[in-house]
């Protein structure tokens, strides 16, 4: 277990990638939970974020499963699809404190002019660094180049977005 969260410390930092992780449904489905667990306590501890954040973490979590199942089987790659998905909860779980804990100060800190600029500065870092280390993860999965990784990323992203928008803003 100490070795399998070493290495999702190691793909967040961009030193690892997915091929070294086994290629387990069972290490996808704990990773997928713990990414849902850690999410849920870091939410339970911070004072609530306004919205249904349970309903869609769990929207969040299937979406990135179909996105990567699809994605990955469209592109002729479905063997590499349990570590790739497995890669993407894990780097996510480790950076999830740190992402939670950003959105929760910029909403907190809106309205203040000292503190505006550098907590949206801290949260547009966390951003960044999560694109570039899932665009990773993705480029050697596809073996395609960083800036079609990087689209596909923030494509993904976009979609995710607009299923959650789609599910939770009474949109008919």
């Amino acid at each position: 277990m100490k070795e399998l969260v070493r290495l999702f410390v190691q793909i967040a930092l961009m030193r690892k990638g997915p091929q070294d992780l086994p290629a387990s449904a069972a290490v996808l489905a704990g990773t997928a939970a713990a990414f849902f667990i850690i999410n849920c306590l870091v939410s339970a501890v911070l004072p609530p974020i306004p919205g249904h954040w349970f309903g869609q973490l769990v929207v969040e979590v299937i979406f990135t499963v179909v996105w990567y199942s699809l994605l990955l089987r469209i592109l002729h790659r479905p063997e590499r699809f349990l570590q790739t998905t497995t890669a993407v909860f894990g780097y996510q779980a480790v950076l999830a404190p740190l992402w939670i804990s950003a959105v929760w100060l910029v909403r907190q800190f809106a309205d203040d002019d000292t503190w505006r600029l550098p907590i949206s500065m801290l949260g547009l870092a966390i951003v960044v660094w999560t694109v570039a280390a899932n665009a990773r993860v993705l480029k050697a999965a596809l073996e395609w180049a960083t800036p079609v990784c990087v689209a596909l990323v923030i494509l993904q992203y976009l979609a995710g977005q607009i299923v959650l928008l789609y599910l939770f803003s009474g949109v008919v």
